[in-house]
C-alpha cells in the first residue's frame, strides 16, 4: 500500500504571521488553491486555519503544510460566508446515487491524483455515508465522504452532494492528513472523524468510542476489499 505525501506548503514572510481578520488565498506548487482565515508558522511548517460558519477559524479546524511549496498568497479583503454557495443548488446537482462503474471512475481518478489506494477512499465512503449523496450527518457533514462546510469549501467542493465534487474535495483532505500524519493510515482516518485537533491533542487515536469504531470499520473493509481482489485473483 503506497501513499503519496504532498509536499503541501505556503509562502511565508520573514517572522511568524500576524493573525488577521482578512481571509488569505493560498496558491501551493501543485495547483492546489484554498482560503484560510489565518495562519500560524510552527517550526518549519504552517497552521492554515480553515474558513468555518460566519468566516471565523476553530482552533481545531486547520491543515498542516510545509514552508517550501506555496508559489502565492493573497489577501482576500473580506472574509467569505463558505455556506451560500452550498444553500443554492443549481439544477446539474445529481440528485441519485452513481452506478457503480460510475463511482469507481470518481474513486480511481481521485485516488491516481493523490496517489492514494481506491479502496481505501472506497471504504471511507462505505463508512461515512453508506454511498448516499445527500447524506447529511446531525453535526452538518455532507454527501459521500461526509465533508463538514468548512473543509468543503477549503478543498474548492463548490456542491459537497454533487458526487464527483464530494468525492475529490474528501480525497485532497485525506491526503492532507495523510501527509500530515506521515501516511500513519490509523492517524489520518482518525483525524477525518474528530478533527486534527483531537489526534494531537492525545498524541494518537483519540479515546472516542465513535473514533476508534470508525476507524476500525474503515481498515477492516479496506482489508475485507482486498482479500476479495486476492481470492478473484487466485480464480
Amino acid at each position: 500500500m503506497c501513499f503519496k505525501t504532498l509536499a503541501l506548503g505556503a509562502v511565508l514572510m520573514a517572522a511568524m504571521c500576524p493573525l488577521t481578520h482578512a481571509a488569505e488565498h493560498v496558491t501551493l506548487k501543485n495547483g492546489f488553491e484554498l482560503d484560510c482565515a489565518r495562519r500560524e508558522v510552527v517550526g518549519d511548517k504552517v497552521r492554515l486555519y480553515l474558513i468555518e460558519k460566519g468566516g471565523a477559524a476553530a482552533d481545531s479546524n486547520y491543515l498542516e503544510v510545509a514552508a517550501d511549496s506555496v508559489v502565492r498568497v493573497e489577501t482576500v479583503a473580506d472574509v467569505p460566508e463558505p455556506v451560500v454557495a452550498q444553500k443554492i443548488q443549481g439544477p446539474v446537482t445529481i440528485m441519485t446515487a452513481p452506478t457503480k462503474e460510475e463511482m469507481h471512475e470518481m474513486l480511481a481518478n481521485a485516488g491516481e491524483a493523490h496517489h492514494i489506494d481506491e479502496d481505501l477512499l472506497a471504504s471511507v465512503v462505505r463508512a461515512e455515508s453508506g454511498g448516499q449523496v445527500r447524506a447529511v450527518s446531525r453535526t452538518g457533514a455532507q454527501g459521500l465522504m461526509q465533508l463538514m462546510p468548512g473543509t468543503a469549501n477549503a478543498m474548492g467542493v463548490q456542491d459537497a452532494f454533487q458526487p464527483q465534487q464530494n468525492i475529490a474535495g474528501g480525497t485532497a483532505y485525506l491526503d492532507s492528513l495523510l501527509t500530515r500524519y506521515h501516511d500513519n493510515v490509523a492517524l489520518a482516518l482518525a483525524a477525518y472523524n474528530a478533527g486534527p485537533g483531537a489526534v494531537d491533542k492525545y498524541h494518537g487515536v483519540p479515546p472516542y468510542r465513535e473514533t476508534r469504531e470508525y476507524v476500525a470499520r474503515v481498515i477492516r473493509e479496506f482489508n475485507r476489499r482486498k482479500q476479495m481482489a486476492l481470492v478473484a485473483q487466485a480464480k
